[in-house]
């Protein structure tokens, strides 16, 4: 990320780890005062080059996800950016199609390119020459013939490590459904069977349900009786870039007397476990555009903050809409640290749907329709999140 906002020329001559704590604490002020607004994308140039510059009320950095050389298809992120609702347009020169769309990380830029090319260069223009506003470009260029033979060549393989190919751009949001349990991981145990096959028949209404509104992207964790392991479901939603994550599971109890469905987020004390998750293959660091440790470890910080508050407003709107589907405990929003909450940039949620320990809620979760009827009410809950973050997006 050498054209990253972060890195300037003149660090090289900053000796005093005195001098980058300073640093970190202007970016943890800038950040934390407020973000920054997207206010135009504009496109130029021709088929030789074209330029994307997104124009900005501040500074803002951005990391890129996916180059467009194996796929045509380009990913920038920008965190702590606001893209007011969804903006889209027609392509020009070596862009098909542009869209920007809000996520969980920040405002969200995918170009579909209409030949074989790639990003070329990026960096920030900051208010000059009569111009009063941050500018980011972004500069496509066409691919030299051997490296249109090489990533041809490297695209199936680098294809699942990118953002899932779409025919079209879409201002879908990306949900990823998880079926706790599997394979050789059954989960509780009720009186007529495992806890593994109820989480993934809901899961599948789910999905049914989502898909039936057109509104989204559904992908599953897993689709059939089979185990997927806890770090792999996270790293499923991250590689979706996914706006919402929510594990499906059912409860067992001490007593066959307790019943009903809870909702759980990560809680803050989970937090630096997060941060341990995250550092073990670097994800954030290899992320962001800062090389310091100390500018990362802030940039992680304000995303997870952002990402907690995110799942704690869906939460509550999850809890609204499925009472009357099914009873509720009664403290019915709790925090934990379960191991597939701990992505710093996906909103997440882990729906308790009840006790298969209970025979009340056996019957319930085993019921086609009651449980059809509790998966649509979950459904409603995922609508209703989306059109306040659209909404509040707006102002």
């Amino acid at each position: 990320m050498g054209q990253g906002l972060w890195r300037h020329k003149g660090w090289a001559a900053i000796g005093s780890a005195a001098a980058v704590l300073c640093l970190a604490g202007v970016a943890v002020g800038h950040a934390a005062a407020a973000s920054a607004d997207l206010l135009k994308v504009r496109l130029g140039g021709d088929a030789a080059q074209t330029r994307i510059v997104i124009d900005l009320d501040r500074s803002a950095s951005a990391k890129l996800v996916s180059d467009g050389a194996a796929d045509r298809r380009v990913t920038v992120v920008l965190p702590g950016v606001t893209a007011s609702g969804g903006l889209q347009g027609g392509g020009h020169g070596l862009v098909r199609a542009w869209m920007v769309d809000q996520t969980a990380a920040g405002a969200r830029l995918q170009l579909d390119l209409a030949a074989d090319a790639k990003v070329k260069r990026r960096f920030l223009l900051p208010p000059a020459d009569g111009v009063d506003h941050y500018r980011y470009v972004v500069d496509v260029a066409p691919l030299p013939p051997a490296e249109v033979k090489l990533a041809k060549a490297s695209a199936p393989k680098l294809r699942p490590r990118l953002l899932p190919v779409r025919d079209e751009l879409s201002l879908k949001k990306v949900v990823v459904i998880d079926a706790g349990h599997g394979g050789s991981d059954p989960g509780a145990r009720g009186a007529e069977g495992f806890e593994k096959d109820l989480n993934l028949a809901a899961a599948k209404q789910l999905k049914a349900r989502l898909e039936r509104s057109g509104r989204y992207k559904v992908i599953m964790t897993r689709e059939t009786d089979a185990y997927v392991g806890l770090a792999s479901r996270v790293r499923i939603a991250q590689r979706a870039d996914a706006d919402l994550f929510i594990s499906l599971h059912a409860d067992s109890g001490p007593e066959p007397g307790l019943r009903g469905a809870s909702v759980y987020t990560l809680s803050d004390k989970a937090s630096a476990r997060a941060a341990q998750f995250v550092s073990k293959d670097d994800w954030f660091m290899k992320a962001s555009l800062s090389g310091d440790r100390g500018v990362s470890d802030i940039l992680l910080d304000l995303t997870q903050r952002a990402t907690r508050n995110r799942s704690a407003a869906f939460a509550q709107t999850l809890v609204a809409n499925i009472e009357g589907e099914a009873p509720l405990l009664r403290r019915s929003h709790r925090d934990a640290g379960f191991m597939v909450l701990l992505a710093p940039d996906v909103p997440a949620v882990l729906l308790e749907m009840g006790f298969v320990s209970n025979p009340e809620d056996e019957q319930l979760l085993r019921d086609v329709q009651r449980r059809g009827a509790l998966m649509n009410a979950v459904g409603d809950a995922i609508d209703d999140y989306f059109a306040e973050a659209t909404r509040l997006a707006a102002r």
